[in-house]
């Protein structure tokens, strides 16, 4: 039984490993915490892997365990850092001091991903599941244990607040806003 339960884990689980360890860098901003997670998942997966239901769809599942750690592991950080709390104004300052970085001559996909990265975790975490993982609305929403109604209306906003943000930084590379010339002539016709 048990060597049936390891080649079943290596076989449903163990190839969504890369997807869990992305998304949580996407999430978190941070290499070293995805790592810390996508272990923590894949550990946790394997503690109740004999719980888990052969033929149901083991990715959302994964998924769902991610965003309970990440929770956890915010948790812990917001404890950790007020603990650690430095009264070294300077240093805020220089954490804090944006550069200026040049502007490259294309729209990149790192441009979007800096887009996306810039959403608030709420709206990020649903893009991401939604748009660039393709769970369904449903899935999305058993994931988060959220309502479905509170996963359209995040995707919604949230993609609204990506296309927002690039259509500012388009122009900066040689595209013209056509969405806004085609909203401003849709309400021009409305009113008409």
């Amino acid at each position: 039984m048990e060597n049936n339960l390891e080649e079943r884990f290596a076989n449903e689980a163990m190839p969504h490993l890369k997807d869990i360890y992305r998304t949580a860098a996407r999430l978190t901003h941070s290499l070293t915490e995805a790592e810390d997670i996508a272990q923590e998942v894949f550990l946790q997966a394997w503690k109740s892997f004999d719980k888990y239901e052969a033929g149901t769809n083991c990715r959302a599942w994964l998924y769902q365990i991610m965003f309970f750690k990440i929770s956890h592991f915010r948790r812990s950080f917001v404890m950790r850092s007020k603990f650690f709390q430095s009264d070294d104004e300077e240093g805020t300052i220089f954490a804090n001091a944006a550069a200026e970085t040049p502007i490259p001559q294309h729209l990149t996909d790192e441009d979007i991903i800096k887009a996306v990265d810039k959403l608030s975790p709420k709206f990020r975490a649903v893009v991401l599941l939604a748009d660039v993982e393709e769970f369904s609305y449903r899935e999305v929403a058993e994931i988060l244990q959220v309502p479905i109604g509170t996963v359209m209306s995040r995707l919604s906003r949230g993609r609204k607040l990506l296309r927002e943000s690039l259509s500012k930084v388009a122009p900066e590379y040689g595209f013209k806003n056509k969405a806004a010339a085609f909203v401003n002539q849709t309400n021009l016709c409305a009113a008409c």
